[in-house]
């Protein structure tokens, strides 16, 4: 079980304060192993050429540190000579040989499971050879790119980045986690505990459940019905695809997990701060993708955005399709690799403080007694998953913890919800349904994720205001509740309106923590008669639609548990082409013939709805004739080339 840690909250706050004047830098030392050239020296526009450095960063944190202080179990972690905690990370740094020609800001890429992010995402790059670098836009732009290592349970292999960090010693309990089998295999590993080896295989104290869903009743397999190898599960009689298990055993010496947010903090402050860094930067900005956007939200919540000598880390984040939930990592026995589907949101939600309406606590995700004096500028981007997909409720970063109203985002904050998209967009065209029922979203967001980008370095190092928010609000009613959501009868589609919302995860830093097991408001956002969402940043494929786009996808019937969401997945469900394939089918969408002339009107309106969004600044010039040959494209695998 995890420790609660209530009175570690005013030790926390007291002790920021008297933070020892004379802690350092906790960069102890870094070794570099490897230094390349990128791309063959190839130069990216006027910042030239580029190198990359692959090592190890060695860090010494001091428990004794007020900023230090929430980190669960440091104080049961073994001590140098210094009375110090020390740890390891890989680290890797992509920067211009010429460090003159860089544009001054380290951008930090949050790894997700010990992957980089940056390069496919905003560069469009493949991940090896010849297209490992993409179009460069990243390099053009200037940035120094770093990656640290934060997670200790990343699996050891090539290109993985990673933390070692110290066990809490002596403590030996119960760690669990759930998964669900997608086919009637008789073992399985259960990934998220692969970090935790159990103390008695076969104790009778160890139990696996089954339940029908997150939310089912669980019901006990008898002990000698299944037997445990490490995280290797074995149930002779076969596992039923669909259902969800629960696996427990005891372990011991979990790892001080929590160090993963002071190795990031740490890194960064090193690199800002430091006079005989190994690189250098005025400004820092931090990315994180899902898992890692999820690390973000709670990086800035327990107060790491400011380093052991109260200096500010980041001047800038973006977390990407990470809902309003956080990340268990600073937990005893945490599990930060599990996709946080219904139990990684917690109180306080939004980041203005707010009365939480259930325990009577007042606190913001930014407005706490640790974070509020260190806030960045910061854009929160999200897909319909992070609305839809359980415990992430996107909804409430921009309404009241009872989800009745809108909230006013605070200054230094933008929302921008990517209208039709899915967590991470899928291939196109799109490849049949396998493990949802319906085709996977292969709506491209990323397009604008790179204009974003742009316009966060604009705000961030020369003050320009960023394009306004956009995401579905109450008051104009393209925010719903699920069970009002307008979405079409379309044959062979089943409804969401019918899917139970998400619970609240526990947070031991607020009354009651934060009282975990209560329903969260369901609200998501509002469709038209096609199904496609209303609200947000919308890419041509959705202002000018062949098909119908969701942020959900309900489990194929040959993995089991047709009635609930595959994690993650949006649709992709194509308009019929003609008339008489709408009314053999009976969709009550019209066809594309209906709607479209010519393969010439649709083309026309595409590039309209582009340059309208490049003028706004949600798109970039660059990539508009990219988005508008994808539109075309569109358009001919649809309706076989017709005109």
């Amino acid at each position: 079980m995890r420790k609660p840690c209530h009175h570690w909250i005013a030790l926390a706050t007291a002790l920021l304060a008297l933070a020892p004047t004379l802690s350092r830098a906790e960069v102890a030392r870094v070794e570099i192993a490897s230094r390349t050239d990128v791309a063959n020296g190839a130069a990216f526009g006027p910042t030239g050429s580029y190198e990359q450095l692959v090592g190890k960063i060695y860090f010494s944190v001091d428990p004794a540190n007020g900023r230090n202080r929430v980190i669960v179990d440091l104080d049961k972690a073994p001590k140098n000579a210094t009375g110090r905690v020390e740890m390891s990370a890989d680290l890797a740094i992509l920067k211009p040989k010429d460090s003159t020609k860089g544009n001054g800001v380290a951008l930090l890429d949050v790894v997700n499971r010990g992957n980089k992010t940056v390069l496919t995402g905003f560069n469009r790059a493949s991940g090896t050879g010849a297209n490992e670098m993409g179009d460069g836009l990243l390099m053009r732009m200037g940035y120094t790119v770093i990656w640290v290592g934060w997670e200790f349970d990343v699996v050891r292999r090539n290109g993985a980045i990673r933390i070692d960090v110290p066990s809490a010693m002596g403590i030996t309990e119960t760690v669990r986690a759930t998964f669900v089998p997608t086919a009637r295999n008789t073992s399985t590993q259960v990934g998220d505990l692969a970090a935790y080896s159990p103390s008695d295989p076969a104790s009778r104290q160890n139990t696996l459940t089954v339940r029908d869903g997150a939310m089912g009743k669980p019901t006990t397999i008898a002990r000698d019905q299944w037997s445990l190898d490490g995280n290797t599960v074995t149930l002779p009689t076969g596992f039923e695809p669909g259902r969800t298990y629960e696996l427990s055993y005891l372990a011991s010496n979990p790892p001080v997990a929590g160090l993963g947010f002071a190795a990031v903090r740490d890194t960064a402050a090193w690199i800002k701060y430091a006079p005989d860094a190994l690189v250098s930067a005025k400004q820092v900005l931090a990315v994180g993708s899902s898992q890692s956007g999820r690390f973000l939200r709670n990086f800035l919540y327990l107060g790491f955005n400011a380093d052991e000598k109260n200096r500010q880390v980041f001047d800038a984040v973006m977390a990407h399709i990470s809902g309003a939930s956080r990340i268990d990592l600073n937990n005893r026995w945490a599990t930060p690799t599990g996709l946080g589907q219904f139990n990684a949101t917690s109180f306080p939600f939004a980041d203005v403080s707010q009365r939480d309406p259930v325990t009577g606590a007042q606190e913001g995700a930014l407005d706490n007694s640790r974070a509020r004096d260190f806030k960045p500028k910061i854009f929160y981007t999200n897909t319909g998953v992070e609305y839809w997909g359980g415990g992430r409720s996107a909804a409430l970063i921009h309404t009241t913890p009872d989800g009745t109203q809108d909230l006013a985002l605070p200054d230094n904050e933008r929302v921008y919800f990517l209208a039709g998209s899915q967590h991470g967009p899928a291939r196109f065209p799109p490849a049949a349904a396998r493990n949802g029922q319906q085709q996977e979203n292969p709506n491209d967001y990323w397009y604008i994720m790179r204009a974003l980008l742009v316009a966060m370095d604009k705000w961030m190092r020369d003050g320009v205001t960023p394009p306004p928010s956009q995401y579905p609000r109450l008051q104009d009613k393209t925010l719903v509740k699920a069970g009002d959501v307008a979405f079409p009868g379309i044959p062979a589609v089943s409804s969401p309106r019918t899917l139970p919302p998400a619970v609240r995860s526990a947070n031991s830093l607020v009354t009651q923590s934060g009282a975990p097991g209560t329903a969260l408001p369901f609200l998501v956002p509002q469709t038209d008669k096609d199904g496609i969402e209303l609200a947000g940043v919308r890419l041509p494929d959705i202002q000018v639609p062949l098909a119908t786009y969701t942020g959900w996808n309900f489990r194929n019937s040959a993995l089991g548990g047709t009635d609930q969401l595959y994690p993650l997945l949006g649709s992709y469900i194509p308009f019929p082409a003609t008339l008489a394939q709408r009314e053999q089918t009976r969709d009550p969408r019209p066809s594309i013939a209906e709607r479209y002339p010519s393969r010439q009107a649709y083309m026309e309106k595409v590039e309209k709805a582009g340059a309208r969004l490049v003028a706004d600044r949600y798109l970039l010039s660059d990539d508009l004739k990219t988005v508008v040959k994808r539109a075309a494209d569109h358009w001919d695998l649809l309706t076989a080339g017709g005109n």
